[in-house]
């Protein structure tokens, strides 16, 4: 069935069939006739053609920075879980955590022809910042706040200092900072300020030891062993991530230190791994699955305005605190 057709079933034009599969402007009641027209005919349009029209696709782009994290498939549930309900599908792109290619996953949905992309971030630079300003696709950051740029991002900062206040309050005086690297604005510099403002907050010094680790567990464990080399008598380990805390962990364990007797060990991002080991982690819960669905939310209001008049939004979640044993 052709649209003229549909439209002749429906007794309406084939400008406003035209504008009802593509979002226009239309009355309540010639969309309640083309719908019905729709579900009786079971009509489908042809996807090559809807993109000549609209110069774009159904498709929209999801690019995050690797697969095997908690916090990444979280975010890809909750973005494509939303997307489809909208009508929209999901094409998962993966950078590597290599900001180049973030940058070339992004030009060539933008080639391709994609809706938008949504993209879980890292490393914001001169060269992504300027494609994200220039952009004719409209594109929605996750889990890193840009300027000028529509974007999704946690309180790591308010995290990071609550976690430091209830070592702090245990009565741990000696910590250590297990953290990501300082390109990174949420969890290398947003965490790292939020533990130095809770130890400044009690009149510590706020440069306290501290070693930068990646993502990996063998990189908290292995972060863990120098910091041991350097503070042998330290009593509280604060780290940016769940999985160094569980790197962290086991090198105390190997270097023959008592969680939590002798050293208290605290995460963030609330990995399910978290609650199982032993001592279970405390950490803060960082709502990734929230943050895919709202990403994927505004992303769908600046596609549904044709004009573009949607303002720049910036939406930042919250988290909470998952007081445990390792405490």
């Amino acid at each position: 069935m052709t649209m003229k057709e549909l439209a002749k079933l429906a007794g309406v034009s084939p400008a406003a069939v035209s504008r009802y599969l593509n979002g226009g402007p239309l009355s309540e009641e010639k969309r309640r006739i083309i719908r019905a027209a729709v579900e009786k005919t079971g009509y489908q349009p042809d996807p090559a053609a809807q993109m000549l029209r609209t110069r774009s696709t159904d498709i929209v782009g999801l690019i995050v920075p690797r697969l095997d994290s908690e916090s990444v498939s979280r975010l890809a549930a909750g973005a494509s879980e939303y997307l489809d309900s909208a009508g929209y599908a999901c094409q998962l792109g993966v950078a590597g955590n290599d900001p180049e290619r973030e940058l070339a996953l992004l030009q060539l949905l933008q080639n391709r022809s994609a809706a938008g992309a949504i993209l879980m971030a890292t490393v914001l630079t001169p060269e992504l910042d300027r494609y994200l300003q220039s952009t004719p696709m409209p594109v929605v950051v996750a889990g890193q706040r840009y300027k000028g740029v529509p974007c999704v991002y946690h309180d790591d900062y308010g995290a990071a200092l609550e976690l430091t206040r209830l070592v702090l309050a245990r009565g741990r005086r000696r910590l250590v900072y297990i953290g990501a690297i300082e390109q990174d604005a949420a969890a290398g510099q947003a965490r790292r300020r939020g533990v130095q403002a809770g130890l400044r907050e009690a009149g510590l010094d706020p440069e306290l030891p501290r070693e930068i680790s990646s993502f990996e567990l063998e990189g908290g464990r292995a972060a863990m062993e120098r910091l041991l080399e350097r503070c042998p008598e330290l009593d509280a380990v604060l780290c940016a991530t769940d999985r160094m805390a569980f790197g962290a962990m086991q090198a105390l364990r190997e270097a023959g230190k008592r969680l939590p007797e002798q050293v208290s060990v605290t995460g963030i991002g609330d990995s399910w791994a978290g609650a199982q080991i032993q001592p279970h982690l405390t950490t803060a819960h960082l709502y990734y699955r929230t943050c895919g669905e709202t990403a994927a939310r505004l992303l769908v209001e600046r596609l549904n305005d044709r004009n573009r008049g949607t303002p720049v939004q910036q939406v930042e979640l919250s988290y909470t605190i998952q007081k445990r044993a390792s405490l």
